[in-house]
């Protein structure tokens, strides 16, 4: 009797001691499922917003997210109260939740937060052709609300070399269905991702596209890029119709604002006698040097009716 009393003893010693052991691990696997960081709140100048802050750091990692949020996030927390208060709430993602405690002082304020990713985020984007998908992109692609819905929006659009970094970039930089298909509806294929997201880096937008058609340009998406980097604008595009240079070669005024042909310099060559300069000699003007002020000099030590050429010619010899 003793020895079974003495075997049930021990029976019940392992099964406590499983259960301990489950515990831990579960502890432990959530521990490793979870990240904890800070975040801030402070006013945003858009009504409506707030800029909100999420920093984590890790012994490999240190990220700092900070955009404007639309107050309506923070379920139950009240912005407009005066004063110090504790707050507490929770940001549900697809990727994850964000369980969030702290102070706010007259709307502004700090605490902490502690991540739990998704269990299923992964799984279903994976089955949209989304893969790759580790714990700092899922945290990320929380932080940014990659969704499973925006995920399939973009997907649908039937565009190329779309994979899980570049939905994440069309996120960041707002390369939105909307958007998508408004460039679409301007004339443009809109079907390349780097393209796509080089257009929202550098303003390339649909109304841009809709006045160069309009205007009888058919540029495409590289030249579009290159107007916006260079400043090529509808605004100076028609400070130039003024002076007379009216649908002038995208390529020439892409190089007429590299070079610094502005309407100004036109202005005042146009008063030293130079009508209508073309637009090669114009850019060949400002290649060399040739200026308002030393053709005035020229024509000052009696050297009046010089062509653009000869000018270009006295600069490129040193002739001052």
């Amino acid at each position: 009797m003793e020895d079974l009393a003495a075997m049930n003893r021990r029976h019940a010693l392992i099964a406590y001691v499983l259960i301990a052991c489950t515990l831990v691990l579960a502890l432990i696997a959530r521990a490793s499922e979870t990240r904890a960081g800070s975040w801030t709140i402070a006013r945003s100048d858009e009504p409506g917003r707030v800029s909100f802050a999420l920093i984590y750091h890790s012994k490999h990692n240190n990220s700092n997210h900070q955009s404007d949020w639309p107050t309506s996030e923070f379920h139950g927390v009240d912005f407009s109260k005066s004063g110090k208060q504790d707050v507490k709430f929770a940001i549900t993602r697809d990727a994850g939740r964000f369980d969030c405690e702290g102070y706010l002082n007259n709307g502004e304020g700090a605490g902490l937060f502690h991540f739990t990713p998704d269990a299923q985020y992964v799984s279903q984007m994976s089955a949209l052709g989304f893969i790759g998908i580790d714990e700092e992109k899922q945290f990320s692609m929380a932080i940014l609300d990659v969704s499973i819905a925006f995920a399939k929006e973009i997907k649908s659009k039937n565009v190329h070399g779309l994979d899980t970094d570049k939905l994440i970039a069309f996120r960041i930089f707002n390369v939105s269905s909307e958007f998508i298909d408004a460039l679409r509806k301007a004339g443009l294929p809109a079907t390349d991702a780097d393209k796509l997201v080089a257009f929202r880096i550098h303003g390339v937008s649909p109304e841009m596209v809709g006045y160069l058609r309009q205007s009888g340009y058919q540029p495409d998406e590289d030249t579009l890029v290159a107007m916006r980097i260079h400043g090529v604008s509808p605004d100076y595009m028609q400070e130039l119709k003024k002076d007379g240079y009216d649908h002038i070669d995208l390529q020439k005024l892409i190089a007429f604002r590299i070079h610094g042909v502005s309407p100004d310099f036109i202005e005042k060559l146009q008063t030293l006698g130079f009508k209508h300069p073309d637009p090669d000699q114009l850019v060949a003007m400002r290649i060399h040097g040739v200026s308002p002020e030393f053709i005035s000099g020229l024509q000052s030590r009696g050297m009046k009716n010089l062509t653009i050429d000869q000018l270009v010619s006295l600069r490129i010899h040193g002739i001052d």
